[in-house]
């Protein structure tokens, strides 16, 4: 675990949505004492009092504006649908050289409604991305040691203040996350592959299973591999609803390109071809036992 600076990183932050990720970087936060100060916001009063039990955030509010005054950071946490609505109303309580920040899974629209809600600002906002997270949501899930020994990709732009992004990079190191920096539309395309389409994957087989008439049946019998490859489905509606359609040309070009491999598959089993169906499976397995090394190295 990264050492305590000697004073705080962050002398407050606001942090908007007190969820899983938000409870989360809050949590890790206050306990690294990296943050002298935190206070959480979020629309559901049950929440917040939620967040506050547990321990995640010093003090509440339902008001984006009175979280944001006087704050060093803003960090947002809430669904990427929510962004457009968010982004104005951080931009007007914002002091002079506050950093703004977000944990969305899609970059390039909230980048852009960033560019127009914070105008002048704008340059003091670092988009980031932490690829971890859980099934389970809500301040409950929330826990300090989430982000270690993952990945944070930051899509600064062209115009990002550098000191912005050093410090929001140094923000993520100390809650243990290893740090990536890529360009906005690159970050959609290569999570649109690694996250999002196999979220949807997930979601489909999930719902194939509720139109099967013996569904009793498959549910019972569902073994460990259906449950491995739908863990991901658990997860919230409206949060993947939102990332569906903010990066929807992606996505949807993803989804056509895994139809056309289904179709492969299709048309190997209906023409018995054994030998096209086990070499699509051989080169399958050996890049995923690939993907197992890589993973395994990084963590080294």
């Amino acid at each position: 675990m990264p050492t305590s600076p000697i004073s705080p990183l962050i002398d407050k932050i606001a942090v908007i949505g007190v969820g899983l990720i938000g409870g989360s970087v809050a949590s890790a936060l206050k306990e690294r004492g990296l943050v002298g100060h935190v206070v959480g916001c979020a629309r559901s009063a049950p929440t917040l009092d939620m967040a506050m039990e547990r321990g995640l955030i010093d003090s509440s509010t339902t008001n984006v504006g009175e979280a944001v005054s006087g704050s060093d950071v803003v960090l947002l946490a809430t669904p990427v649908g929510t962004m457009a609505s968010l982004l104005p109303q951080v931009g007007e309580a914002l002091q002079a050289g506050a950093i703004v920040t977000d944990a969305g899974s899609t970059k390039r629209r909230v980048v852009d409604i960033a560019r127009d809600a914070l105008s002048d600002h704008f340059e003091h906002f670092v988009p980031a991305h932490p690829v971890a997270g859980s099934e389970s949501s809500g301040p409950a899930a929330a826990r300090s040691d989430l982000f270690v020994d993952h990945w944070t990709v930051l899509t600064p732009t062209a115009e990002t203040n550098s000191v912005s992004i050093q410090k929001i990079a140094q923000l993520w190191e100390q809650i243990g996350s290893h740090i990536k920096i890529m360009e906005v539309d690159a970050h959609d395309r290569v999570l649109g592959m690694t996250s999002h389409l196999p979220h949807i994957v997930a979601y489909a087989l999930v719902s194939q299973l509720a139109q099967q008439v013996d569904q009793d049946d498959c549910l019972a019998l569902a073994a460990g591999g259906f449950f491995d490859i739908t863990r991901v489905a658990g997860s919230d509606p409206v949060m993947w609803r939102d990332i569906c359609l903010d990066n929807k040309e992606v996505t949807v070009e993803l989804i056509n390109a895994y139809q056309t491999i289904l179709d492969r598959i299709k048309e190997s089993i209906t023409e018995s071809d054994g030998e096209s169906l086990e070499g699509l499976f051989k080169a399958a397995k050996l890049l995923r036992n690939r993907l197992e090394t890589i993973k395994t190295e990084s963590k080294n």
